[in-house]
């Protein structure tokens, strides 16, 4: 493997001159310059990022921690994530933890002691002292989709807002039992939808219809559990809402599994969409996030905080991003 010397003895210069060449750090002869990139690529030189980083105090890579990737916005926001870092120069490491605490734990520690000056998380709420620790140790920390620590910088969307507008959406087609599936209130995802929903409810008069499961809360089998028991218990159900896609495709299974029709028999809506939502049989109406901006911007927002001076670190910023309504079939 070539080295910094390498490239040295074939431009014909001093390695303190390749280094300032290639890092930019001060004046090279335009001519003197051309030859080092010439050697850099005849040798196939690479630099060795780490021991750059560690000079620098840097690492250049941020930590992203989620509950899974399949058939969830999070794979959509991790690119808008990706995207924004390798524009600034960064990598990213993907952890993903299913919401267990454990898991979680356990993935923040080998990040922190790892190489990553900064952390964007979806927590399960159950590590907030570490994360807090781990921010206060000079790594940055932003949450996304969950805000579950005030005082760190957040970006989520506005699921109060898009429960109420999907209820009312819902009673504006005629619907009288609404039913939500959502779940653990611990999380502020869950339990701000069901405030939106419970307004909304209320509001109209209706009763609250919201059934619970033993599985993990996004998933599909959730979603097939939920909507099961409530098309076996509620004779007039007419609507059912889910937190999310993975859900709502449960549940439009377990409605064709009752042999009944969709949105003949029941109407369905997901309250965070993403793009998989109209490649169903069924296409599902959902409010959709904008998840490659959020993640964009919950990148920018470390990086921010990663460059600025110790003494100039930015306030925490709270970004609330609001969901569009896209009909579909399925409504």
């Amino acid at each position: 493997m070539a080295t910094l010397k390498d490239v040295a003895k074939l431009a014909c210069v001093d390695v303190s001159t390749v280094s300032r060449a290639l890092n930019n750090t001060s004046y090279v002869h335009p001519d003197t310059k051309a030859r080092i990139l010439a050697a850099v690529k005849e040798l196939s030189y690479q630099p060795n990022v780490l021991a750059k980083g560690l000079r620098q105090g840097k690492r250049h890579t941020i930590g992203i921690v989620v509950p899974r990737l399949s058939m969830t916005v999070f794979a959509e926001l991790i690119q808008g994530i990706d995207e924004e870092a390798r524009y600034h120069g960064y990598s990213i490491l993907v952890c993903t933890t299913e919401d267990d605490p454990d898991v979680e734990r356990e993935c923040l520690n080998r990040l922190r002691n790892g190489f990553v000056d900064g952390i964007i998380i979806a927590g399960t709420g159950k590590c907030g002292r570490l994360i807090r620790d781990i921010h206060a140790s000079g790594i940055s920390v932003v949450q996304i989709i969950r805000k579950q620590e005030s005082h760190l910088s957040s970006v989520i969307a506005n699921y109060k807002q898009s429960a109420y507008r999907a209820v009312k959406y819902l009673a504006g087609k005629g619907c009288k039992e609404i039913g939500l599936i959502n779940g653990p209130m611990s999380l502020s995802t869950y339990y701000e939808r069901y405030q939106g929903y419970k307004k909304a409810i209320s509001e109209l008069g209706l009763k609250e219809i919201c059934p619970e499961s033993t599985q993990q809360a996004n998933t599909f089998e959730y979603g097939f559990q939920c909507a099961e028991f409530l098309l076996t218990n509620y004779f007039h159900l007419d609507a059912i809402i889910t937190s999310v896609d993975i859900q709502g495709i449960g549940a439009l299974r377990a409605v064709k599994e009752q042999a009944m029709l969709v949105p003949e028999d029941i109407r369905l809506i997901s309250l965070t969409g993403h793009s998989i939502g109209g490649m169903l049989e069924t296409t599902m109406t959902s409010l959709e996030i904008p998840a490659h901006e959020m993640g964009k911007k919950s990148a920018l927002m470390a990086i921010e905080e990663i460059d600025a001076p110790s003494d100039q670190k930015p306030s925490p910023q709270h970004l609330v991003f609001e969901a569009t309504l896209v009909e579909r079939e399925s409504s």
